[in-house]
């Protein structure tokens, strides 16, 4: 985990690899919860013996499951210290391009795309966030993730 005393810290890496989180396994109980949580009870997901018979060979994670591990890749992988709080501001792009088999591991490698300052002494952080599976050659996500933090 890489720790930064305060926010200016950061300003200087913009254009570089901040941080990479550590691994987080994809379980069926995850997904099921997921899809219980969101409504998307699609077989692909949540119908182990279908989706084993199935175009990826097993039961897959939603896209927006993986999305929606980013503040835990965040959270294992730097912690900024001096600040009173951070907030997910939005999303400028989001690419799922590959599917995450249940039982896949995931990371998140965080680069630094701009470090702006915002209202209340705060700035305003874009992250090219990929998404990488243990084994695999390509991504399972590609995100710009938009956050904000302030001292």
């Amino acid at each position: 985990m890489k720790t930064f005393e305060n926010l200016s810290a950061l300003a200087s890496l913009v254009g570089q690899e901040v941080a990479v989180s550590d691994w987080h396994t994809v379980t069926q109980e995850q997904v099921n919860l997921f899809a219980q949580a969101t409504g998307d009870h699609q077989w692909i997901h949540v119908d182990v013996e279908r989706a084993n018979a199935g175009p990826f060979g097993a039961p897959i994670a939603h896209g927006f499951l993986t999305l929606s591990l980013l503040p835990t890749f965040f959270e294992t992988a730097m912690e900024i210290r001096n600040t009173r709080m951070g907030v997910n501001y939005g999303l400028n792009k989001v690419r799922f391009t590959s599917p995450v088999p249940v039982g896949s591991r995931l990371r998140g490698r965080m680069k630094l795309l701009a470090c702006d300052p915002i209202d209340n002494d705060g700035v305003q952080m874009t992250w090219q966030v990929t998404v990488e599976r243990e084994g695999s050659d390509k991504p399972a996500c590609v995100a710009e993730s938009l956050t904000r933090r302030y001292p």
